[in-house]
């Protein structure tokens, strides 16, 4: 089946970078990338898919996708007391419960790779909160979610979260980290079985990785397991690691060195690694705001990091900075990390935040965020056939529309785009030359229903947070609104 998609603007590859082409046409056969060149002058095929006024470029990559409900609405608000009533108590560590179903949790992890679709995204590597879960994920978890990846058609590499410690804020208002290393034993033997299986199906669009949690939870020998259990597989790591001054002071006071040196120490520091976020290294000024080595280390080992523009920006923080990581030399992925999974909303906050941290317009390093968001995605998984539209890459494509008069004037694609849009823009998300959302819509999904469903979900993890094994206490208390709710507002009678 060869299949033919023209645009007025094609992001293309020219084997050394992307490359605009106007009045474009890209031909699809079967899953690859068959002839790029102008409209005029395409080949014959079976199927036309004309996208006008609109930029298709290569599929975008997110290494931090949400596969959840997100809880950032509720905790990127208010002061630290308020957050701190938001983590497990010591008294809910000790008899944690899933909030959801297994019917629920494998709907929300549905849900969101809708939502993936929606906004543009064709390879994803999910992240999950455990504040909702009794302990992490499960095989059986992502089983579910490798079923519906199937059938909706993204690409997936996939794995199962697992730690050995949940962070707690004590009776005294200090937080901590409350182990049970058998949890952490039984996430990996599970994790370890699930890669197992996942391989034995030998599917083109589902891969899987290693995903443990945040590096404070991990013991030493679980860093240490998932190092060999990796190694004895050629496999992937995406470790949470160097993003906070807590992870970075509890390790310090725990272990005698950095998060940086505990990757080192337990054999994790190699190009199979993936950190997202990576934010508090050396360089930071919350660090010692000065290179003493860690970029290099990180570009020696074949480090890449999944930079979270969008989701550190509504946290507080960002990378310090955009342009001396990549100046360095490192290997800098894209990930949204919390809802809305867009990307285009996320290469416009960061641009913009480098031009407020270098006091420059000319940080504004708009051809860097897009790379990452497709070249460095690719480059972190070690798929050379991904992120390019290049003749014999695989036929992951994504475009958006530019006709909406509320886009304004069109001038350069992306920056029109990135300015002026958001990734709800997508018109086309195709993944191995399978169209899976068109013009907002995906075969056999409901999109009523899954409005109604996220309502209904979110309602049920809000409400779980002020149950009685939490904290108490009503929700609008916990959770005010911006301005204050009234039924009873006075009105003047008519006169």
């Amino acid at each position: 089946m060869r299949t033919l998609l023209s645009a007025d603007h094609v992001l293309a590859f020219d084997g050394t970078g992307h490359t605009l082409i106007r009045s474009a046409a890209v031909v699809v056969d079967d899953d690859v990338i068959a002839w790029i060149g102008s409209a005029t002058d395409a080949p014959d095929v079976d199927e036309r898919i004309d996208l006008g006024e609109s930029l298709l470029m290569p599929g975008l990559i997110d290494l931090d996708a949400l596969a959840d409900i997100d809880h950032l609405i509720l905790d990127s608000w208010g002061t630290p007391a308020h957050a701190s009533r938001l983590q497990w108590s010591d008294e809910y560590a000790a008899h944690p419960v899933h909030v959801f179903s297994d019917a629920e949790r494998a709907r929300i992890r549905e849900i969101a790779l809708v939502q993936l679709a929606l906004h543009g995204i064709t390879s994803y590597m999910p992240i999950a909160s455990e504040a909702h879960s009794a302990w992490a994920e499960s095989a059986a978890d992502m089983h579910a979610l490798a079923r519906y990846s199937r059938r909706l058609g993204l690409r997936g590499f996939l794995g199962p979260s697992y730690r050995s410690g949940v962070t707690v804020i004590g009776s005294d208002g200090a937080r901590g980290i409350r182990f049970r290393e058998e949890e952490g034993e039984r996430g990996l033997a599970d994790a370890e079985r699930f890669f197992d299986e996942l391989a034995e199906m030998g599917d083109p669009l589902l891969t899987p990785v290693f995903l443990p949690c945040r590096i404070e939870t991990l013991t030493p020998a679980l860093l240490e397991a998932t190092a060999s259990a990796a190694a004895a597989r050629g496999a992937i790591v995406r470790l949470h690691a160097l993003q906070g001054e807590f992870e970075r002071q509890y390790v310090l006071a725990e272990h005698g060195c950095t998060p940086l040196d505990l990757i080192a120490r337990h054999g994790l520091l190699n190009e199979r690694l993936i950190v997202p976020h990576g934010v508090f290294l050396d360089v930071n000024p919350r660090v010692h705001g000065e290179d003493r080595g860690d970029l290099a280390r990180l570009v020696d080992a074949g480090v890449s990091i999944v930079h979270c523009p969008l989701t550190n920006a509504r946290y507080g923080s960002e990378l310090e900075t955009f342009g001396l990581y990549r100046r360095a030399g490192v290997t800098i992925a894209l990930g949204t990390d919390s809802f809305p999974p867009d990307l285009v909303r996320g290469i416009d906050a960061g641009v913009s935040a480098a031009k407020v941290q270098n006091a420059s317009l000319a940080a504004g390093d708009l051809k860097g965020y897009v790379e990452a968001a497709t070249l460095g995605g690719a480059q972190a998984l070690h798929r050379s056939d991904l992120g390019r539209i290049e003749i014999g890459a695989q036929a992951d494509l994504t475009a958006f529309r530019l006709d909406d008069v509320r886009m304004g004037a069109v001038e350069d694609p992306l920056r029109t785009l990135v300015l002026n849009g958001t990734a709800r823009d997508a018109c086309l998300t195709m993944v191995a030359g399978r169209v899976v959302m068109r013009d907002g819509r995906i075969d056999g999904v409901d999109l009523e229903s899954v409005r109604a469903d996220t309502r209904m979900l979110f309602a049920k993890m809000r409400a779980a947070y002020t149950g009685r094994d939490r904290w108490g206490g009503a929700v609008d208390e916990l959770f005010p609104p911006v301005f204050p709710l009234r039924d009873d507002f006075p009105r003047e009678e008519p006169r």
